[in-house]
């Protein structure tokens, strides 16, 4: 028997029964729990694809571990694959380890949603994922006899049935009563506080309050459970807790009067607080969102601790946050300065795929030689009167010259983000102007880097400074911008420009001259690089450093740049080749399945098609995966190939010269990879469980 489902006028209800695994044995790793309740979703028509949908919960496992204290796991995902947000659900005997602190899990919750899915279905999901935290529920799902149980508890926490609660009663976070019906049975009634009829209390004697912003990269579970661990913690230590849940499904924003009235402010983020200038002045315990759920009543602790201590870090007007004296749990200078730099590079990279590929088609339209009059032929010509070498050279020079403007933006863009990052929307017009400094004296992607961090700061410090309340309105819009812009600018024109000018010229005079060993030696230590955390710091460190130095004129950089895409495809494409054809029992199913989907990411120069299997094994795989980028790396110097794309693989294949040598240089540094990760798993046995394996050797930035 199915039950119906809350959102049954939408589209097919979110959970069934043909969705549900009682008690049983689905693998012994989350891979393969994973790949079961893929195949089920698709089997039962929620899904197009199993392994798209497969591929997808693992990509953002690999992320961080989706296991919860209390034996339970939730790995999420959205993807194209999925048909209509689903659940698969699973009661696993015996348990497998997801990653949780305490241990492996038992009850399982495949949670997928489509590709930009609608407000109302993240509502449904984010509900379940608060139920988690409530053992009422969890004990129910555990006690279950049927599947119909399961179906009924769910939709139960998906589409309460209305009660009348008064409204002293009302949850502290937006929409936390979706999972209050499945906490009634095992939750004490609340107990009001007394008021006496002679005396009612007055409005000062309200308790104080903290608020909170949780948010994940995903946004459709992590984000929803740390909120209402939050709220939970605070009611066991009598303090109210307001949270802000920053995800897929909607923020309801804090009021103004609720934020003013906190004591104290909890950070419990994986991604950029949006608004949080809001919190300015505020005492802060910042961390990331599984602390929120993992231990939140130790961070509520932190947080009334905080409220009390006069010299305690608060939220600064218009910056990412205080780094200095940071309490306990806050993320530490070294993170800070690498997720500053990291936002700077990513929102950098738009400008590097949409201006590198439009040049590169640019030139297989016009010719190479179109980089020269391309400016003049946009001016003088039009589709009515077209140039010399007809319309094909025209839009050529079309294609080029909208590349290069945007290929343009390349260092400012850098150089804004760091800033922003460190100051928010305020460090943005002199990152941006710093940046457009750096272009201007010659000091290129050194100067930008060191130009957005400047402008950053000094944002950042005027922000701090003490004004009348008449004028806090206009910092953020004039005063900072303004001085922030002109003191930067002045340092970089008149102190910092010509010496970094220096260097960058230096440094490109130098690779310009390097010949021989040197030159295969830069291209073993690029290749070393790029297939050293697959799309992590290290990655983004030597991907940005060859697009920046980018230059169809420049021999140096067209061979950096392709040393850089070639090691960047072995990973994905090794690992295809161990899993799917040297030595398939190696690996376990999802693995053979991920390999297959590597084939076409290696060649389309997305590395993190790898991380799956570094994820699950980082230890024998990344090594092997480096011996393989060094060779490549080497090759491609040794044999003088070039690239002036900065991104597509072997479909910008009219962008590379010496393309045979190319495939050679790749090919090499595959097999290398491949025979070594195979010899690895054959003859080296870990001395770690890969639960025990160090993390973050895996992890991928934003």
């Amino acid at each position: 028997m199915s039950h119906s489902t809350p959102d049954r006028d939408s589209g097919p209800q979110i959970i069934s029964e043909d969705l549900i695994s009682l008690d049983t044995d689905l693998g012994a790793s989350k891979e393969d729990v994973i790949s079961a309740l893929s195949r089920r979703l698709a089997d039962a028509g929620r899904a197009t694809e199993a392994d798209a949908l497969r591929d997808a919960a693992l990509a953002r496992e690999s992320q961080s571990a989706t296991g919860l204290p209390g034996g339970i796991a939730i790995p999420h995902c959205r993807s194209e694959a999925v048909v209509a947000a689903s659940l698969g659900f699973a009661r696993l005997a015996p348990k497998v380890d997801f990653g949780a602190p305490d241990g492996p899990a038992d009850l399982v919750f495949l949670i997928a949603a489509p590709e930009g899915a609608g407000a109302e279905h993240m509502k449904l999901l984010s509900s379940l994922a608060r139920a988690l935290v409530r053992p009422a529920f969890v004990g129910a799902l555990r006690d279950a006899k049927t599947p119909a149980e399961i179906v009924t508890l769910v939709n139960d926490v998906l589409a309460p049935a209305p009660a009348a609660t008064p409204a002293a009663a009302a949850p502290a976070t937006p929409a936390a009563a979706a999972a209050a019906p499945a906490a009634a049975a095992a939750a004490p009634a609340p107990r009001p506080e007394p008021v006496t009829p002679e005396k009612e209390p007055e409005p000062e004697e309200a308790p104080k309050h903290i608020v909170a912003v949780t948010a994940c990269p995903t946004g459709i579970a992590h984000t929803y459970m740390a909120a209402d661990s939050l709220v939970a913690a605070g009611e066991r230590a009598g303090v109210v807790v307001h949270v802000e849940t920053q995800g897929s499904s909607g923020s309801t924003p804090l009021a103004p009067g609720v934020i003013a009235g906190a004591s104290a402010v909890i950070f419990a983020t994986d991604v950029g607080v949006k608004g949080k200038e809001r919190f300015a002045g505020k005492p802060v315990v910042a961390s990331g969102v599984k602390r929120a759920i993992n231990e939140p009543d130790t961070m509520i602790t932190e947080a009334l601790r905080a409220g009390m201590n006069p010299s305690a870090a608060t939220v600064d007007a218009g910056s990412a946050g205080s780094a200095a004296d940071e309490p306990a749990g806050s993320i530490g200078w070294g993170t800070h300065l690498r997720q500053v730099l990291l936002t700077g590079v990513s929102y950098m990279i738009p400008f590097v795929a949409a201006g590198g590929l439009l040049i590169a088609l640019g030139f297989l339209l016009g010719g190479y030689e179109i980089s020269g009059p391309a400016e003049d032929i946009v001016l003088s010509n039009s589709l009515g009167q077209l140039p010399d070498g007809g319309l094909a050279t025209y839009l050529g020079a079309v294609l080029f010259q909208l590349g290069s403007l945007a290929f343009s933006f390349l260092v400012p863009a850098l150089a804004g983000y760091i800033a922003f990052a460190i100051a928010d929307r305020p460090g943005l017009a002199p990152g941006f102007t710093a940046g457009a400094v750096a272009v201007f004296v010659g000091a290129g992607f050194i100067g930008g880097l060191v130009g957005g961090l400047i402008a950053g700061v000094v944002a950042l410090w005027i922000s701090r400074i003490p004004v009348p309340q008449w004028l806090r309105g206009l910092m953020p819009v004039v005063i900072i911008p303004l001085f922030a812009t002109l003191i930067v600018g002045a340092l970089m024109f008149l102190v910092l420009g010509r010496p970094l000018a220096a260097i960058t010229s230096g440094l490109t005079n130098w690779l310009n001259g390097l010949s021989g060993s040197s030159v295969i030696f830069l291209g073993i230590i690029l290749g070393l690089m790029m297939c050293f955390d697959l799309g992590g710091p290290v990655n983004k460190a030597a991907y940005a450093f060859a697009v920046a130095g980018l230059n169809v004129n420049d021999p140096a950089s067209l061979r950096i740049m392709a040393a850089v895409m070639a090691a960047g495809m072995v990973p994905p494409l090794a690992m295809a080749l161990a899993s799917t054809v040297l030595r398939p029992s190696l690996f376990s199913e999802a693995e053979r399945e991920n390999g297959k989907a590597a084939w076409l990411l290696g060649s389309a120069f997305i590395s993190e098609g790898a991380i799956p299997f570094a994820a699950a094994d980082p230890l024998r795989v990344i090594p092997s995966m480096m011996a393989g980028g060094a060779v490549t790396g080497a090759l491609i110097m040794a044999f003088d190939v070039t690239l002036s794309a900065p991104h597509g693989g072997i479909f910008v294949f009219f962008a590379i010269g010496n393309l045979l040598w190319f495939l050679v240089a790749l090919a090499a540094g595959v097999v290398v990879a491949a025979l070594c990760v195979v010899g690895a798993k054959e003859f080296i046995k870990p001395g770690a469980s890969d639960a025990e394996l160090d993390p973050d050797v895996a992890t991928v930035a934003a």
